[in-house]
């Protein structure tokens, strides 16, 4: 449950981020106190469903949005995962893959 707060309270702030909004306007903008938003931010509790679909509407984002969160798992579960689609993936994809890879890196 604590890495469900965390990992939600870790994507608002992404997305507020993308949105170009200081932490302190999103709050002013959804209605609550700053300090109210960083513990939203930071994980330490769980925006009601009220706020969190105020914070959708600001951010042009629906609420489903909130809970894309593979990309913030920790680097060694992101390396899992991704070795084991790996080994599922068919070859002419496996090389499509790893083609992009190595441009990018």
């Amino acid at each position: 449950m604590e890495d469900t707060k965390k990992y939600i309270g870790a994507r608002i702030k992404e997305l507020r981020k993308l949105k170009g909004l200081k932490q302190s306007e999103l709050a002013e903008l959804v209605g609550i106190d700053s300090k109210h938003m960083s513990k939203l931010e930071c994980g330490r509790c769980f925006p009601s469903f009220d706020l969190l679909s105020k914070i959708a509407k600001i951010l042009d984002k629906s609420i489903a949005d909130f809970f894309i969160i593979e990309h913030l798992q920790s680097r060694e579960e992101l390396i899992k995962n991704f070795t084991m689609k790996l080994q599922t993936t068919s070859e002419d994809k496996f090389q499509l893959i790893y083609k992009i890879l190595n441009e990018i890196l």
